[in-house]
């Protein structure tokens, strides 16, 4: 396969680009995900069994918009029993698909995998939400991961994540709630 040239595919002028970028400043979807851009810090907690919470440790974060704020990046750094956790959230809203999507990796909940989850067309309350799954079904069930971010205000928010087995049970795993710095 050969990659062609700028001479040969040029790209396209800044006439061309406008109408995504005018379509995005009127998008409601994408004026909510602008509210979640700063920097954050708080408290992140972790189950492994429902109702019995496993770690409690400070957490920062920062989300910064990507791609003319076509979506946002979520950077974080937190410990898990000790060891070091950090990971990456990108959030986004497909406008042709009329929904929330998330692509998720991290250094500890799903390896060298990515998840890529989707979610509803509409704010929940001050929020949304998205599905995904993680698990090898050639070594078991595929279990799912619904993960909710709900600002509380301008300077709050609050992520939480939920594992879902293959039974459809639903159990808090991970809560991270956080506080813009200053």
């Amino acid at each position: 396969m050969r990659l062609r040239s700028l001479e040969e595919n040029p790209l396209p002028d800044k006439d061309a680009d406008e109408a995504p970028d005018s379509e995005l400043s009127r998008s409601p979807h994408h004026r909510h995900l602008s509210r979640l851009i700063g920097n954050w810090e708080g408290i992140s907690r972790t189950w492994f069994e429902p109702g019995k919470l496993a770690d409690e440790s400070p957490v920062t974060g920062t989300i910064r918009p990507v791609l003319d704020g076509r979506f946002v990046a979520h950077e974080y750094e937190s410990s898990l029993q000790g060891k070091r956790l950090v990971g990456m959230a990108i959030h986004g809203y497909a406008i042709q698909r009329k929904m929330f999507v998330t692509a998720w990796v991290d250094g500890f909940h799903i390896g060298t995998d990515i998840m890529l989850s989707e979610g509803g067309s509409e704010f929940e309350g001050d929020g949304f939400s998205v599905l995904g799954g993680y698990g090898d079904p050639k070594i078991g069930a595929r279990w799912g991961w619904r993960t909710e971010v709900e600002l509380q205000g301008e300077d709050a928010m609050t992520i939480t994540h939920y594992n879902i087995d293959p039974a459809g049970e639903e159990a808090k795993a991970v809560e991270i709630q956080y506080k813009r710095k200053a």
